[in-house]
């Protein structure tokens, strides 16, 4: 940590309104607001958000100075606190010692060797879905944003939980959802009552991570009566012991990984999956290339092996490039536990930093034409393999990169190359589709398209 107490410039403050600083402008446009600032100013910015003061960074080598050269200084912010009701300590929302003990029981499972052995499921649950998808009357446009969302549940949880959940999964999806919107809500109110007050909406939170929590924990003591150790993310997580201790993961953190795995997994894809077709729809000389390149790699088979998805790298450009428009994390807030030095400025002990992977991925002196959609950016050897590591960070960076990132990877390359493969998505009407930055950066409204 650095604890330096050498004199520093006050950081630039962005001009507010009495009493409630920015917090107006960000409620009612986030992303204009930060599209404003990075225009305006060069390296770090002061805020005053919700009553807090909160510094956003600009520069790609100050985001890894904050997630990676210094991270042991910085904790996560109170807007994880809002996570918990519902993700409970797992990965994404825990902290300090236990963060780290966690992270070293479950990296084993997110190895490549590991994941290599999921692939197949996903490839089979695709397959499967494109062939109903096929059923359906195509005459009509489709809800792709919906459609996703109902594939990346499947694999998701043959994935996890394996085949034990037939039957069981609308339950469980529809609380997660519950609790997803919940929390988006609670995030962007200015006024939140105490979880503990019977509020309506605390009512329906309590009772939808109820019925989370008998789903998963019965599953859980299912599985370790039977006693046999299986290749889905839940049996590597019950069988992972720490390597210092011996120790194995307890059920309710078994229950707080699962259901950040299973949330993860199941909306971010899903969303950056819909994002990916709306962007394909506006770009045929894009998806005639993408599909061209589908069908002489992976040529007419229903499931191709696994080791045919390695050769398609237009797709995996074009996955890239549509997680730079549109990263699922599109901001990370980190609470500074000592006074930070940030070049010339100090973020001060207590506040909060910002790093926002939707205006990193936006900066115009990295990414010339940086609103346009160019996979090219991504080739080998091309734009992306000459910039700033921390120019780039869908998933986050440093010792809390995404514990998932290759995971996600290759099912958005196996999704797309497969659904590509068989369809030709067109525009569907006249749709103004717009960013809406929830606690994921989600689509205004449902991305429909007409597949030919």
């Amino acid at each position: 940590m650095e604890t330096s107490t050498a004199p520093t410039q006050p950081v630039p403050l962005h001009p507010g309104l009495p009493f409630l600083g920015n917090t107006l402008a960000f409620l009612r446009n986030p992303l204009g607001t930060l599209d404003t600032l990075q225009r305006n100013h060069d390296r770090l910015v002061h805020l005053r958000i919700g009553g807090r003061h909160q510094y956003l960074v600009l520069q790609p080598e100050d985001a890894k100075h904050i997630l990676q050269e210094n991270h042991r200084n910085y904790g996560r912010s109170p807007a994880f606190d809002i996570l918990k009701i519902f993700l409970g300590n797992g990965l994404l929302t825990s902290d300090g010692d236990f963060w780290r003990r966690q992270r070293r029981l479950a990296q084993p499972a997110f190895h490549r060797q590991k994941l290599a052995a999921l692939t197949q499921t996903m490839i089979s649950e695709t397959a499967d879905w494109i062939d109903e998808l096929s059923g359906h009357n195509l005459k009509e446009p489709v809800n792709v944003s919906q459609a996703f969302m109902d594939v990346t549940m499947r694999i998701v949880c043959k994935t996890l939980f394996g085949s034990d959940t037939n039957g069981k999964l609308d339950g469980l999806s529809n609380a997660l959802d519950t609790l997803n919107y919940l929390a988006n809500n609670r995030m962007l109110s200015p006024l939140r009552f105490p979880y503990s007050w019977p509020t309506p909406n605390n009512q329906r939170s309590k009772r939808a991570r109820m019925q989370v929590d008998s789903f998963i924990f019965g599953l859980i003591d299912e599985r370790r009566k039977a006693l046999d150790e299986r290749d889905d993310l839940l049996g590597m997580l019950l069988s992972a012991e720490d390597e210092e201790t011996g120790e194995r993961m307890s059920n309710q953190q078994l229950r707080d990984e699962s259901v950040t795995i299973f949330s993860a997994g199941h909306e971010t894809t899903a969303v950056s999956m819909a994002w990916t077709i709306h962007l394909l729809t506006k770009h045929p000389d894009v998806l005639a290339r993408l599909k061209a390149e589908s069908q002489s790699v992976l040529g007419d088979a229903r499931t191709p092996p696994p080791e045919a998805f390695r050769a398609l790298t237009y797709t995996m450009q074009v996955v890239q490039e549509s997680l730079r428009l549109y990263p699922p994390a599109w901001i990370m807030s980190r609470r500074a536990h000592q006074n930070d030095h940030v070049g010339p400025y100090t973020i001060p002990a207590g506040d909060t930093a910002l790093v926002c992977p939707y205006l990193l991925h936006r900066d115009p002196a990295n990414w010339p034409n940086p609103d346009r959609f160019d996979p090219e950016r991504f080739a080998p050897g091309g734009l992306k393999d000459r910039l700033h590591s921390y120019a780039y960070l869908p998933f986050g960076g440093g010792p809390r990169l995404c514990i998932g990132n290759q995971f996600a990877l290759m099912e958005m390359q196996i999704l797309l190359a497969l659904f590509v493969r068989r369809f030709t998505p067109k525009a569907a009407g006249n749709q103004r589709i717009v960013p809406k930055p929830l606690i994921t950066l989600r689509p205004n409204q449902a991305i429909r398209a007409v597949l030919e």
